[in-house]
């Protein structure tokens, strides 16, 4: 079957862009589009997604307040990706009958707490009937001047790689509440708040694209292997990553050893992270971490190299392996 990757790849291909106001379309996390065709300074941003249940969420266990948050979450970080700052709100969802009045009111106040929270306005939408599972598609829009605009297509060789905080905490998190195994579910309360209730980095996002030293950036939906490797792709390059650089929190070290997995294999191939992960020249390293810690607080991790061979490697001292796409595909998985 053809790839999610594939697909979307061919329909790019049938597309000539001939809109004077479209600036970037399908090939990074949201089109980007001139506001005003007499004022360049500002720059447009809109961007869709999907969360199906029985795919991206389990009504067993998320329970609507959160997933209402999830919805607005994981499209305002799409806008932080590119540095910019969200504005509006659409909200469509597929209803079934399940999901009964205090459910529905439960998800609205969540994604309206997410969306005022980011400065974010729902300003419409759809609601129709489902005949069986729920689903929701959200379209988020946004701004950002020209000039700070980050894209997946600046990164050079010889640029350092970086993510803005440890990696895996969702897919542990969403390991734990698929109940695999029996254990104490409630003793890894992070991982699971990393699954259920994730944060866009809007703020982190604004920092970076103002710095002007950063060259490449994209949010992480679909794990480390599979995001960098859409950054390699647009920017006609490669990475190695470091191993042992790959940040992880503790939490996700003690379920790993609980569930008997591969900690390492969560963080380079879970999805849902909603981190940032970024490129800037290997001279702004020093300046680039005093940017951060001073704006917002953060700490960013270094944890690997934009070379010039095609393809994302993830080295240690005991091996060498491409890790490049493996994390999720919609149309594979």
């Amino acid at each position: 079957m053809i790839s999610e990757r594939d697909f979307i790849s061919n329909i790019r291909e049938q597309i000539i862009p001939d809109n004077k106001l479209l600036v970037k379309g399908i090939g990074d996390d949201c089109a980007v589009y001139r506001i005003d065709s007499a004022d360049s300074s500002r720059l447009g941003l809109i961007s869709v997604d999907s969360l199906v249940e029985g795919v991206h969420f389990d009504l067993s266990w998320h329970p609507p307040t959160l997933l209402g948050k999830k919805a607005a979450a994981v499209n305002i970080s799409d806008i932080a990706a590119m540095g910019g700052q969200p504005t509006f709100l659409l909200l469509s969802i597929a209803v079934p009958a399940k999901c009964n009045e205090s459910f529905l009111e439960a998800f609205v106040h969540g994604f309206l707490a997410q969306a005022k929270a980011f400065g974010a306005i729902l300003i419409g939408g759809d609601t129709v009937k489902s005949g069986s599972d729920m689903s929701v598609s959200v379209t988020v829009l946004g701004e950002v001047s020209e000039d700070c605009i980050l894209y997946r297509s600046g990164a050079k060789v010889g640029d350092l790689v970086w993510v803005s905080g440890t990696l895996g905490d969702a897919a542990g998190g969403l390991m734990i509440c698929s109940g695999a195994g029996e254990h104490d579910v409630l003793a890894w309360p992070s991982l699971i708040k990393a699954h259920l209730d994730p944060t866009p980095e809007v703020a982190l996002g604004l920092i970076l694209s103002g710095s002007g030293l950063v060259t490449a950036m994209i949010d992480m939906s679909d794990g480390l292997g599979t995001d960098l490797a859409h950054i390699c792709e647009e920017s006609s390059c490669g990475a190695v990553i470091d191993a042992g650089c790959i940040p992880v929190s503790d939490a996700l070290k003690s379920a790993a050893a609980a569930y008997d997995v591969s900690c390492l294999d969560l963080a380079v191939s879970g999805g849902e992270d909603y981190r940032l992960l970024f490129t800037s020249p290997a001279s702004a390293k020093e300046e680039l971490c005093g940017k951060v810690r001073s704006g917002c607080g953060m700490t960013i991790y270094c944890i690997g190299e934009i070379v010039a061979e095609q393809g994302v490697s993830l080295k240690s001292a005991s091996f060498d392996k491409k890790v490049g796409f493996t994390g999720f595909d919609h149309f594979r998985n």
